[in-house]
């Protein structure tokens, strides 16, 4: 069995899933200002009775990165950076704590400028005394030479607790979308790596001892161990929780809308035949672009519990939440409570739903029930009015997929499916608004983000460089390099990228049955000198696809069978 958990603004969901569907489901309260306390409770109801050798391993989607960087709370991190031809590094300062250093690599990895060791040096002394603890190193072009990002690693030693290398962070072009990851990663580090230990030291207690995983932003997980490198991959893990627990469900012969509606927020996406978009350069997230790879997705501050007013005689909703609904306990009306006076949903006090709907039906001079009703409809219209323009800045693109480029492609959904614990009385309500075909819930909606999230499979990637004039092939990420001879050809790259691809996915936790490559790039160009052929400059990027893994059809239908059962 898999235990799936995923973090949410209101709830943290957590679910056992195994050869019967889903086994076991639980909801916890999410504790924004003891988020480790949430995880580590909802992991210890989820295996409250359950011998720890039927668990085969865990997969966690977390908000810990993403809420840290969105709300402003960045532990401070140093920056090395030093230069190369074109644009200086001084334009892409991220902090205080950025320093430029002699050193130069061009684009064909050649060195222009060596490393300057008593300065590099003296910006680490100077970090020091600023208390800084994690530094990122970046060099221009450390994709093609990571060289000069090592020996500053070298002279730096161990006077910081992490210091992150760009080229091993990334292997893509880029260069302010490279350090602004690079300093993400620093940034967050102190934070993931608590999570990361806490979780760890939880599960020992319960005496569990099998793998964990991190949902990524790419909808793929990595090794909690992998995950202390590279905290970043973390990024949007919440949003990529919410695809996941569609794709299992969605059609594959048409185009769908992807709404999932949370208490605090609305996560939505679009897939093409069951197949996700991808972002197509990287995250791009509170001002910082990035190379981490992401599936695309859009968030809007509505949800089940946002804070319903009225202002100007108009009617409000969101995006802020002050807590649960009123028929939850709550202090102020919200949309869930629309749904307790409209009798669409059961749990809560009505009578404390009523009295705050009461307080906005007299500022709009209706009845409680008008009141109720114009609240629901106006969170659905919004909702959708979300969606419309995530589809416009979609199409206003290339469309990128986890497959393949489609230049040109417009999207145009006729489908929705709704996730969330309201999502069946939404649905309702959309299919009648919305103009769309179809409009369906995902089975267990309710939990639905904590399925996907356990049954999302491992994922990583390797860009291989050869530069045959030098006889050299290397994979800057991964610390390899292999001679090669004048005729290693495209073929050649190929293979060898797809070997250490399957090395490294195995070493990562990836089961061999989900392991499904794919090609991203495939560049090759001729060294001419004196119109003379030299060498070829090759580059091979290649992945492990995104998707879900091998068992997924068998429980995805397991849990489709039970909730028919249940109607």
């Amino acid at each position: 069995m898999i235990i799936g958990l995923d973090v949410g603004g209101t709830h943290t969901d957590v679910v056992l899933v195994g050869e019967n569907g889903l086994e076991k489901q639980v909801k916890v309260p999410t504790d924004t200002s003891a988020l480790f306390n949430t995880v580590l409770t909802g992991l210890e109801k989820i295996t409250e009775n359950i011998p720890a050798n039927q668990i085969s391993h865990t997969v966690l989607s977390t908000t810990l990165t993403t809420n840290a960087i969105v709300q402003g709370k960045l532990s401070p991190a140093g920056m090395i950076v030093t230069s190369g031809p074109g644009i200086h590094p001084e334009a892409f300062r991220t902090s205080a704590h950025y320093i430029i250093v002699p050193g130069g690599i061009d684009h064909s990895g050649r060195e222009i400028e060596k490393i300057d060791p008593e300065k590099v040096k003296a910006a680490a002394d100077q970090l020091e005394r600023a208390g800084i603890r994690n530094v990122g190193v970046v060099g221009k072009f450390s994709a093609r030479n990571p060289a000069h990002e090592r020996q500053i690693a070298e002279i730096v030693g161990d006077r910081f607790d992490k210091v992150f290398l760009g080229h091993q962070i990334s292997g893509n072009f880029g260069f302010p979308r490279r350090i602004n990851t690079t300093f993400l990663n620093a940034s967050v580090y102190p934070v993931h790596r608590n999570f990361f230990e806490a979780v760890k030291k939880s599960l020992k207690q319960m005496g569990i001892t099998v793998p964990i995983h991190i949902l990524k932003a790419d909808g793929g997980t990595m090794g909690l161990d992998t995950s202390i490198d590279f905290p970043g991959q973390s990024i949007l893990s919440g949003p990529a929780a919410s695809v996941m627990g569609s794709v299992a469900f969605a059609p594959d012969y048409t185009e769908t809308l992807v709404l999932d509606i949370g208490g605090t927020s609305t996560d939505m996406a679009v897939l093409i035949k069951g197949v996700p978009l991808l972002a197509p350069y990287g995250v791009d997230i509170n001002g910082y672009k990035t190379l981490i790879r992401a599936l695309k997705t859009h968030s809007i501050g509505i949800g089940g519990d946002s804070r319903v007013r009225v202002e100007n005689g108009e009617l409000k909703i969101g995006p802020d939440r002050t807590g649960p609904a009123m028929g939850y306990g709550g202090t102020e009306p919200t949309p869930t409570d629309a749904l307790f006076v409209l009798e669409r949903s059961e749990g809560g006090d009505r009578d404390r739903a009523i009295q705050g709907i009461k307080t906005i039906a007299g500022q709009l001079g209706i009845s409680v029930e008008e009141a109720a009703y114009e609240i629901f409809d106006e969170t659905c219209r919004e909702i959708l009015a979300g969606a419309r323009q995530m589809i416009k800045n979609i199409n206003s693109k290339p469309v990128y997929t986890v497959k393949e480029v489609l230049t040109g492609y417009k999207v145009n959904p006729d489908h929705i499916l709704v996730l969330g614990g309201p999502a069946a009385y939404f649905a309702e309500h959309f299919k009648n608004i919305s103009g769309y075909t179809t409009v369906d819930t995902v089975p267990e909606c309710q939990v639905a983000n904590a399925i996907g999230t356990a049954l999302s499979r491992t994922t990583c990637e390797i860009t291989l460089f050869v530069d045959t004039q030098k006889g050299l092939a290397t994979a800057p990420e991964e610390a390899f390099s292999e001679t090669v001879d004048l005729n290693f050809t495209r073929q050649d790259a190929h293979r060898m990228a797809s070997d250490l691809l399957n090395q490294k996915a195995i070493r990562l936790g990836a089961n061999a049955k989900d392991i499904e490559t794919e090609l991203l790039e495939d560049l090759e160009f001729n060294i001419v000198r004196g119109f003379r052929l030299m060498g070829k400059n090759i580059r091979v990027k290649q992945q492990i696809k995104p998707g879900l893994i091998h068992e997924f059809k068998t429980i995805s239908k397991k849990i489709t069978d039970g909730c028919i059962q249940s109607e």
